[in-house]
């Protein structure tokens, strides 16, 4: 699917893209416990998202089947300008006529407010055609943010479940756009899912992600289909990855990261399911194999890359999630071609909606849509448990 990370530099005719997470989270990498991680703030797929040879100065097309679906017509591509004249990319999800949810490292360093030197976000809204680069394209509506809503509890780290921001648009979105409601049922263990964004296309597939020469560039809608495989507080873990150490960190940093989710990007080889491997890996006994063994859903199955941060992960058509990180734990792990590169074996991270529907109502000064979202709301809690439920294409 897409392979679509926050990684590599995109040119964008004749400007020139980076991903937001070179300019405001970086690389992040560590180690504890014996185990050695590196992460990224960022859809790749089996096979190529986009052509190998471009027919023009643009590149599009790619297998068929990770084609946007028609209601993915909420999703946007946003553009985050700096004074210095950078311009950076993300995604985002439409969730009232003048609201978009995305993630919280696309506009702000942290703090809980937007970076001082981003003088300006534009959304661009899908064409309908899929070789048709959205951002900038002069068929597709452009809508300037006026305000942001950055979570408070967002540290700037990137491994952070609160790596959450909602944006206000000066103007509705056109009467075509897809508004999402919020998939608030609780705990999204084992659950399939379908992702999007406009992030980073790969014209080989997992096995080399967005490698250079193989990267292609962002703008261009692609889904993909992925299981959450786990949050890093799950109980079965038993706090190896959110207990905090005498200098007051967890294993990934001081951020809170109980309720930040993961699925791994498999190829239906055992050797890249990372998420049963590095299960086994905690000295807990084997509850890899008996809780998280899966090696996939065949060619659907995506991991995201730069650019696709703050799209969206959906159950049922409805936003349970915001893509937010890549990470990986190395060769030994089941990371199929070493790096990060949003390639087979490799993490992708992500912030659940259901922790934030409190936030995200607040943040949302449009009190009609509200009500409509709140109508669907379910309980909230609950122990995280392995479940297996078949996806909606949202």
């Amino acid at each position: 699917m897409i392979n679509w990370k926050l990684l590599s530099l995109a040119a964008v005719a004749p400007l020139v893209l980076a991903t937001a997470a070179e300019a405001q989270v970086k690389i992040a990498s560590g180690e504890k416990n014996g185990l050695a991680w590196k992460a990224q703030s960022r859809i790749i797929g089996q096979t190529p998202t986009s052509d190998v040879l471009p027919p023009s100065n643009t590149i599009g097309g790619g297998d068929p089947i990770y084609l946007p679906a028609a209601n993915k017509s909420g999703t946007v591509a946003l553009i985050m300008e700096y004074s210095n004249g950078n311009r950076f990319i993300c995604s985002g999800s439409m969730v009232g006529a003048r609201s978009i949810v995305t993630a919280g490292h696309c506009v702000s360093s942290g703090g809980g407010v937007k970076d001082a030197d981003l003088v300006k976000t534009t959304a661009y809204f899908y064409t309908g055609d899929p070789d048709e680069r959205t951002p900038f394209s002069p068929n597709a509506v452009a809508i300037d943010v006026s305000r942001y809503y950055v979570n408070p509890n967002y540290t700037g780290e990137v491994i952070d479940q609160n790596d959450i921001a909602v944006l206000r648009l000066e103007a509705d979105a056109p009467s075509t756009a897809t508004i999402y409601k919020l998939f608030t049922d609780g705990d999204l263990t084992g659950r399939e899912f379908n992702v999007a964004g406009y992030g980073t296309r790969s014209t080989v597939g997992g096995a080399e992600g967005n490698t250079s020469p193989f990267g292609a560039r962002t703008g261009f809608l692609r889904e993909g289909d992925n299981i959450y495989d786990y949050a890093w507080g799950n109980p079965l873990f038993e706090g190896f990855f959110t207990d905090i150490d005498g200098s007051g960190e967890n294993f990934f940093g001081t951020a809170d990261i109980e309720f930040s989710f993961v699925s791994d990007f498999d190829n239906g080889l055992a050797a890249q399911d990372q998420a049963r491997r590095i299960a086994n890996a905690l000295g807990l006994g084997p509850i890899g194999d008996a809780f998280f063994a899966d090696t996939g859903l065949g060619a659907r199955e995506v991991g995201i890359a730069g650019g696709d941060s703050g799209g969206p992960g959906f159950i049922d058509g409805r936003l349970a999630s915001v893509n937010s990180y890549g990470l990986t734990f190395g060769v030994d792990f089941g990371d199929f071609g070493g790096g990060l590169n949003s390639g087979w074996g490799e993490f992708s991270g992500y912030v659940p909606i259901y922790i934030h529907a409190d936030w995200i109502s607040g943040a949302i000064p449009e009190p009609a849509t509200w009500a409509m979202m709140i109508a669907g709301f379910g309980m909230v809690g609950g122990a995280l448990r392995r479940r297996r439920q078949s996806a909606v294409t949202a």
